[in-house]
C-alpha cells in the first residue's frame, strides 16, 4: 500500500519544477563539497567565501538549467539523451561561473563574486557526476519499487535486434502502464546469454511452461521487422499453447514520426497470421496499361470491386466508372475516394443485368477497360435462389461481355472464384458458366482481350469466415464451424486485387489466370487461434460448435479442374490454367437458350440445365443431388 502511494505520488507531484529544485540543491551541496576537496577535506578555508558566493552560483545554475531544459526529462525514464542534457547544462554553468569570476577579478570585486579556478573545475566535475548519478539512482529506485506492484506486466520481447531495443525503450518510456521486460528471445546463437541494457537474451527453446510460471510472464511482444507470416504463425502457436498473450510491433513505416509508441503495439490478429508477402501496388506494368484510360468497374461497392477501385485511384486513369446496385456501399466508396483527394471518377447506381442502363453507360463514357467484379458469391443463399445466380453471375457477365465486344473495348477482366472448379453448388456452377461464356466469346473476338482471374477466399471480404468469427466472439460465442476438417485457401484483399490488375495486363485473351494461394488452412484451427488471440481459452471460456456442411459446401476447395494444369507467367504468383478445347458454338447456343428461358423455369429445371452445360457440376449436401442422376 505504501509502495503504491509512493508511485502514485511520483506520478502526481514529481513535476519538472521539483526536479529543478532538487538539481539546485545538489549544485549547492556540490559547491561546498568542492571546497572540502580543494582543501583536503578540512575546514582550512574561510567559510564566509562559499557562503557569499553560493547565491550567485545558484542563480547562474538556475539560468543554465532553464536555458538548456535539463530538468524537463522524465526522471524515471532517464537515458543517454537526458545524461547528455545534464552535461550540456553543467558545462554551460561552468562557463558562466568562470566568466563571472573573471569579471570579478578584472573589476576587483573580491567581496562580491570571486571563486578560485580550481574550485570552479572541481565543482563542474562533481556537479556533472552527482546530477547524472542522481537521475539513474532515482530511475533504479523507481523500477525496484514498481516491479513489486500487483499491476506490473511481466513480458518477453521476441527479437534482440534494433527493433527489439527500440521496443524496450518505448515500454520503459510509457507512463500509463507498468511493464517489466524479463528478457529478450532471439534465434541468433551468438546473442544467447548476453544482456542488452541489463536484460538477458534467451533461446526460444528455453522458454518453457515452467519458465513462464517462474517469471509470471503475461505476454510476448514480437519485435522483428519483415517477419514472414509462416514464422509469425510458428511463434504465435507456441505461445498460444503456453497461454500467453502475443503482441506484435508494427512495421517501421507505421511508426509515428519514426518513433515507436506503446499504443502502437497491438495484439497479433488472424490477418497477421494469414497475411502474405507485401504487394507493390505502384506497379509500372499496370501503370502502363491503365494510365490515361477510361475504366469501368462493376460491383465497385463490394469487397473486391472497392479495393480494385482504390488501387486504380493510385494511378493516373483518365476516368473511373464505378457501378453497383448497392447504393449505400457505393456512397461509402465515393466518400472514401473524395477524402483521399481523388476526383477522376463517377459513381453510378446501376445493375449489370440491365441491358438498357449498361448500354447507356457504355455509349456515354466509352470505357476502354472493364473489371467485372459484380457477382453473387454466397454459396448457401444461391443454393436457395438458382434464378438469381443465373441472372447475375451468368447474364450479368454475358451482358457486359457482349457490350464490350460491341463497343470494341481493349480489355475485359472477369473476377471468378475457386468454387467454379468442379462445382458442387449453384453459385460455383453459375460462375463456371460465366467463365465458359467469356472464353467462348474471346475465341470469336479479335479486338477485345478477355481475361479470367480465379482465386480463393479473401480475408475480411463480405461473407468471409473471419468477420463472422469476430462477431461471434464479441457476442460471447460459441464459434461455428461447419466441419472439423474443412479447409480453405486465403489471401488478403490487397494482394488479390493487385494480382487481378496485373493479370489483366497479360496474355492475348481467353486465358484463365489462377493465383498462388499458398497452403490451404483448416477453418477449425483458425477458429481456435482467434479464440486465443482474443484473450480467451478454448474450450473452457469459449467453445467451437460443429454445425455440419451447408448446402453445396465442399470440404476442400480446388484451384484447377480435373482436366486442367498450369503454365507459368513472368509473375511467380500468377499461373495460367491450361484447359481442354470446348465447342464454343454449341455452348453459346445452350447458354443463350437458358438466358432467354430461365425466367419461365423452376429451380429444379434451371439447375438441371446447368448440370447439362457443366457436366462436372455434382451437387453436394444439397436438395439438387437427386438431379445428378437425371443429368
Amino acid at each position: 500500500m505504501i509502495k503504491k502511494f509512493f508511485i502514485n505520488s511520483l506520478h502526481k507531484y514529481a513535476s519538472k519544477w521539483l526536479v529543478l529544485f532538487i538539481d539546485l540543491m545538489l549544485v549547492f551541496l556540490s559547491f561546498f563539497f568542492a571546497y572540502f576537496i580543494r582543501f583536503n577535506v578540512s575546514l582550512d578555508f574561510n567559510l564566509l567565501n562559499p557562503i557569499k558566493q553560493i547565491p550567485h552560483v545558484l542563480f547562474l545554475a538556475a539560468v543554465s538549467f532553464l536555458i538548456v531544459g535539463s530538468y524537463k526529462g522524465i526522471v524515471r525514464h532517464t537515458g543517454l539523451k537526458d545524461a547528455f542534457n545534464i552535461f550540456l547544462a553543467t558545462s554551460f554553468l561552468g562557463v558562466l561561473i568562470f566568466s563571472a569570476a573573471t569579471f570579478a577579478v578584472i573589476f576587483n570585486l573580491d567581496d562580491f563574486f570571486q571563486i578560485p579556478r580550481s574550485i570552479i573545475i572541481i565543482h563542474y566535475l562533481v556537479t556533472t557526476f552527482v546530477l547524472i548519478l542522481s537521475r539513474f539512482i532515482f530511475k533504479a529506485f523507481y523500477e525496484a519499487i514498481s516491479i513489486e506492484l500487483e499491476s506490473i506486466h511481466n513480458l518477453l520481447i521476441y527479437g534482440a535486434g534494433n527493433s527489439g531495443l527500440i521496443t524496450l525503450n518505448a515500454l520503459n518510456r510509457n507512463s500509463k502502464a507498468k511493464y517489466q521486460v524479463v528478457g529478450f528471445i532471439d534465434d541468433n546463437n551468438n546473442k544467447i546469454g548476453k544482456k542488452i541494457d541489463r536484460v538477458k537474451i534467451y533461446d526460444n527453446k528455453s522458454i518453457t511452461r515452467q519458465f513462464i510460471k517462474d517469471n509470471a510472464i503475461d505476454e510476448v511482444v514480437i519485435s522483428m521487422q519483415n517477419i514472414s507470416s509462416s514464422r509469425l504463425l510458428t511463434i504465435t502457436d507456441k505461445f498460444i499453447d503456453l497461454d500467453i498473450k502475443v503482441k506484435i510491433v508494427p512495421p517501421l513505416s507505421k511508426w509515428i514520426d519514426g518513433d515507436l509508441e506503446v499504443h502502437q503495439i497491438k495484439q497479433v490478429n488472424i490477418d497477421d497470421l494469414l497475411d502474405r508477402a507485401p504487394i507493390n501496388i505502384d506497379n509500372p506494368i499496370v501503370q502502363r496499361e491503365v494510365n490515361n484510360k477510361v475504366i469501368l468497374v462493376s460491383g465497385a461497392a463490394g469487397s473486391i470491386g472497392s479495393e480494385i477501385s482504390r488501387q486504380l485511384s493510385l494511378y493516373h486513369c483518365k476516368l473511373m466508372i464505378l457501378i453497383d446496385q448497392a447504393e449505400s456501399s457505393l456512397y461509402d466508396l465515393e466518400q472514401q475516394l473524395k477524402l483521399k483527394g481523388v476526383s477522376n471518377f463517377e459513381v453510378i447506381v446501376s445493375d449489370v443485368r440491365d441491358p438498357f442502363t449498361m448500354t447507356t453507360i457504355f455509349k456515354k463514357y466509352s470505357p476502354q477497360i472493364v473489371f467485372h467484379a459484380a457477382a453473387y458469391k454466397h454459396v448457401p443463399l444461391m443454393e436457395k435462389s438458382p434464378y438469381e445466380a443465373i441472372k447475375v453471375n451468368l447474364l450479368g457477365t454475358k451482358n457486359l461481355a457482349d457490350l464490350s465486344i460491341e463497343f470494341e473495348i481493349d480489355r475485359f477482366v472477369m473476377v471468378s472464384t475457386d468454387k467454379a472448379v468442379n462445382p458442387t453448388n449453384v453459385m460455383g456452377a453459375s460462375k463456371r458458366m460465366a467463365e465458359l461464356y467469356v472464353k467462348s466469346v474471346s475465341e470469336e473476338c479479335k479486338k477485345t482481350k478477355f481475361t479470367i482471374t480465379r482465386f480463393g477466399n479473401v480475408l475480411g471480404s463480405n461473407g468471409s469466415v473471419i468477420p463472422l468469427f469476430k462477431k461471434q466472439i464479441e457476442n460471447g460465442g460459441p464459434l461455428t464451424v461447419t466441419h472439423e476438417d474443412i479447409t480453405r485457401y486465403f489471401m488478403t484483399i490487397t494482394e488479390a486485387c493487385s494480382l487481378v490488375l496485373e493479370a489483366g495486363t497479360m496474355g492475348k485473351g481467353g486465358e484463365i489466370y489462377i493465383f498462388d494461394m499458398g497452403k490451404s488452412v483448416k477453418i477449425f484451427e483458425i477458429a481456435k487461434r482467434m479464440i486465443y488471440l482474443s484473450g480467451l481459452k478454448y474450450p473452457d471460456e469459449m467453445d467451437i460448435k460443429i454445425t455440419g456442411l451447408r448446402p453445396g459446401e465442399k470440404l476442400y476447395e480446388e484451384l484447377l479442374a480435373n482436366d486442367e494444369n498450369t503454365t507459368k507467367t513472368y509473375h511467380d504468383k500468377i499461373l495460367i490454367a491450361k484447359t481442354e478445347k470446348i465447342d464454343t458454338t454449341k455452348l453459346k447456343e445452350k447458354m443463350n437458350e437458358l438466358s432467354n428461358n430461365y425466367s419461365h423455369l423452376s429451380n429444379n429445371e434451371i439447375v438441371l440445365q446447368m448440370k447439362e452445360l457443366i457436366p462436372e457440376y455434382i451437387s453436394n449436401n444439397s436438395e439438387f443431388e437427386r438431379l445428378d442422376i437425371l443429368s
